[in-house]
C-alpha cells in the first residue's frame, strides 16, 4: 500500500500548506485551501506507448551542434484561427482555449477539427460534458459531416490514453480539462491536483507522439483560467476566446504563444450555423457609426501585423457628485485620466468637474500607445459639442507635456484608411517621411495635442 499524506491545497493558485488556513498566503484569497490526499503514483505515468522513460540518461549538448527540423504547420481552413496560432497548427503543439461559458469555445474546437477531418486527418474529440448524442445534436446544427471526426464521452484520464493508443489520431480535442480526472488521486475533478497532472499527462502524449491536442479551460469570475496559473505555464499556446453574449462578434486572442506572435488577433461572427469567420474587421467595426455625433473619432490600431480601424465615442457631461466620474469600455482607465489631465493642463479644457464616459465601439479592447491622441480628440469633441471631421483618421502617442510622439507602422495604418476611404489622416510629424502615401488621402504632421484640435475642431 502506498503511503498516504494529507495536504492542504489553495483551489485557486495552488499554495500548498500542512495544516488548513483561512485566507491562502499565495493569492490572498479566503476559503480556497482544501483538504487532499497525496500519496506515491501507481505507476501509470510512461504507460502511453512511445513515452519516454524518466530513468534514460541525457547528456548535455553544444548549442551549435543541435539539428533542427523545420517541420511544415498544419493549416485550417480558417485564416483567422490559423493567423492567432502563429501561422498553422504545430505538430506536438498543447494548446489551451478560455473563455465566458456560452461564448462559443466548444463550437470552435467542433468546427476546427471538422475541417481538419475534411482534410484526410483522423480527429479524436473528446467531450467531458455532453454524451455522443449531445454533441451529435450541435455536430448536425453546425453542419458538420466528416467521416474522420471520432467523439468519445469519458473523463477518466486512463480511459482516454487508453483510447488515443489504441486509435493513434492526428488531432485530439479534450473539452473541458476541469471534468478530467486521474484515478490514482483522490481530489474531485478540476481540482488543483487533477488539472495539473491531468495536463502534464496530455503534455507528455503531445511532445513524445508529435499529436497537437486542444483542450478547453473554465475561467473565473475575474476572467482568467480557472484552476493553478501552472496550468498556462505547461502549455504551449493560450487563447482566449472574448466577447460579449449578447453581441455576435467573437474575438479570439492569443496571450501566450511559443510559435508565433501574441499581438494577433482572429475576429469571428456568430451566426445560427456557427461560428464564421470576419475577413476585414475594420468595415464591421464601423458599419454603424454615427457621422454627425460629437465625441465619434476614428483610430487605426495594429492588432499584431493586421491595421483594424475602430470607433472611439467619448461622453462629457457636468456631474452631480463631489468627484467626477471616469468610466472606460475597452481601453484603459487609468490612460483616459491620464490624458484628461493634459488637455486640462496643456490645452486649458476645464475637465476636473465633468464626467467622462468612453468607448470602443465593437466590443473591441485596444491597449496600444497610438490611441492616445484619438482619446484626447473625442474628449474635447464632446466637451466642446463640435463634431470632428468624419473622414478622418487619428494616430498618435500622447505625452505628458503635450508632444504628440511617432508610433510604428505607421504606413500599414494609412493604408487601412485609404482602403475604407478616409480622405485625411492626422499624424505624428516625426512620422512623416520615409514612406510614400497612397493616393487620395491628405496626410497631416502635428507635434502637439492643441496644433492637433485645431485641424480635427477648427480650434
Amino acid at each position: 500500500m502506498a503511503k498516504k499524506k494529507t495536504k492542504f491545497m489553495c483551489q485557486d493558485c495552488g499554495y500548498e500548506s500542512a495544516k488548513w488556513m483561512g485566507k491562502c498566503p499565495g493569492c490572498g484569497k479566503w476559503n480556497t485551501m482544501v483538504e487532499e490526499v497525496e500519496h506515491v503514483q501507481t505507476g501509470r505515468r510512461g504507460a502511453f506507448s512511445g513515452a519516454v522513460s524518466s530513468s534514460v540518461k541525457r547528456k548535455p549538448e553544444a548549442i551549435t551542434t543541435i539539428k533542427t527540423v523545420e517541420e511544415p504547420r498544419i493549416f485550417t481552413k480558417s485564416s483567422e484561427l490559423n493567423r492567432v496560432l502563429g501561422g498553422g497548427i504545430v505538430k506536438g503543439s498543447l494548446v489551451l482555449i478560455g473563455g465566458d461559458p456560452g461564448i462559443g469555445k466548444s463550437t470552435l474546437l467542433l468546427q476546427c477539427s471538422a475541417q481538419l477531418a475534411d482534410q484526410k486527418h483522423k480527429v479524436l474529440y473528446i467531450s467531458g460534458e455532453e454524451s455522443t448524442k449531445q454533441t451529435k445534436l450541435r455536430a448536425d446544427r453546425l453542419g458538420v459531416t466528416a467521416d474522420h471526426l471520432f467523439v468519445h464521452a469519458e473523463t477518466n484520464l486512463e480511459m482516454i490514453l487508453d483510447a488515443i493508443n489504441e486509435m493513434k489520431p492526428d488531432f485530439v480535442v479534450v473539452d473541458s480539462i476541469q471534468t478530467v480526472y486521474h484515478a490514482d488521486i483522490t481530489s474531485a475533478p478540476g481540482s488543483v491536483s487533477q488539472v495539473r497532472e491531468c495536463t502534464g499527462e496530455l503534455m507528455r502524449v503531445a511532445k513524445t507522439n508529435s499529436i497537437p491536442i486542444f483542450i478547453v479551460g473554465h475561467v473565473t469570475k475575474e476572467g482568467s483560467i480557472a484552476g493553478p496559473r501552472l496550468l498556462e505555464h505547461m502549455v504551449d499556446t493560450v487563447l482566449y476566446f472574448e466577447g460579449e453574449r449578447h453581441h455576435t462578434y467573437r474575438i479570439l486572442r492569443a496571450v501566450k504563444n511559443r510559435f508565433g506572435s501574441t499581438n494577433e488577433m482572429g475576429i469571428f461572427e456568430m451566426k445560427e450555423a456557427g461560428l464564421q469567420e470576419v475577413l476585414n474587421p475594420s468595415e464591421i467595426f464601423l458599419e454603424e457609426r454615427s457621422k454627425g455625433a460629437a465625441g465619434s473619432v476614428v483610430v487605426a490600431s495594429m492588432e499584431g501585423t493586421r491595421p483594424v480601424l475602430v470607433e472611439l465615442q467619448a461622453l462629457i457631461s457636468p456631474t452631480s457628485f463631489g468627484n467626477p466620474r471616469r468610466m472606460a469600455t475597452g481601453v484603459d482607465h487609468n490612460r483616459v485620466s491620464l490624458i484628461m489631465a493634459v488637455l486640462e493642463k496643456r490645452v486649458g479644457l476645464l475637465l476636473q468637474n465633468q464626467d467622462a464616459y468612453l468607448k470602443v465601439a465593437g466590443g473591441v479592447k485596444l491597449d496600444e500607445p497610438a490611441i492616445d491622441l484619438a482619446v484626447a480628440v473625442s474628449i474635447a469633441s464632446s466637451f466642446r459639442d463640435q463634431v470632428s471631421n468624419p473622414v478622418d483618421v487619428v494616430i498618435g502617442e500622447v505625452g505628458l507635456t503635450g508632444e504628440i510622439r511617432r508610433v510604428s507602422r505607421i504606413e500599414q495604418r494609412i493604408q487601412e484608411a485609404a482602403k475604407l476611404g478616409f480622405q485625411r489622416a492626422i499624424i505624428p510629424a516625426k512620422n512623416i517621411g520615409g514612406w510614400e502615401a497612397p493616393a487620395g488621402i491628405e496626410i497631416i504632421g502635428v507635434e502637439t495635442v492643441s496644433e492637433a484640435l485645431k485641424y480635427t475642431l477648427g480650434g
